[in-house]
């Protein structure tokens, strides 16, 4: 299987190569568009800022790449929020995949931000999801969420409930880190790889 994971400006990407290798799946890094388009699965990860992201795809044109793929793509943390249409983030405008928001998760007391840790997901409702439990561990960091919509197939909770996962069609887009949530992260890429 050729798997290609997009180089952009967003780190994480030693860490997603790893966790791939721990499920006997070896993937190419790559901004090349004809290596893009030829792979069976695409992962576009993400640990950064989301202007300075989409500034770096829409410079190179992966922007309009992205958006044309047709066999399944993931993403990851910051690549899942890039998927969606508006975020808060610095008010930018992102890829517009799937039709959701990116909201800042609000400041309270209670509440630290970015939510840095362990956190359960429930209900679960795609197939990205097989063998994965109901309340299953997964590992987050992150100070801004996808709003819960038609396109949700995970929920999370910290403080307001969002869209822990999301897909639309041959996207789908996970908040947290599969490659950090151990063996929960890992049965999500070898599901995600099933597709």
């Amino acid at each position: 299987m050729n798997i290609a994971i997009i180089k952009y400006n967003a780190g994480n990407i030693q860490s997603m190569l790893f966790a791939l290798e721990r499920i006997g799946a070896a993937a190419e890094v790559t901004d090349d568009p004809g290596r893009i388009r030829s792979a069976d699965k695409v992962i576009f990860p993400g640990v950064g800022e989301a202007s300075s992201a989409m500034k770096y795809l829409r410079e190179r044109k992966l922007d309009q790449l992205i958006k044309d793929l047709a066999q399944p793509v993931l993403g990851v943390c910051l690549g899942m929020q890039l998927l969606c249409k508006h975020s808060e983030e610095n008010n930018t405008d992102c890829l517009g995949i799937i039709p959701v928001n990116v909201r800042r998760f609000i400041q309270c007391p209670a509440l630290k931000i970015p939510q840095i840790g362990w956190n359960t997901i429930y209900n679960l409702s795609s197939g990205l999801f097989k063998e994965v439990e109901e309340k299953s561990y997964i590992y987050n960091v992150h100070s801004y969420y996808a709003e819960i919509s038609e396109h949700t197939i995970a929920k999370c909770k910290y403080g307001t409930e969002y869209a822990a996962a999301i897909k639309k069609d041959n996207f789908y887009g996970v908040q947290f880190h599969t490659e950090k949530s151990a063996a929960v992260g890992e049965m999500i890429l070898k599901n995600f790889l099933a597709v």
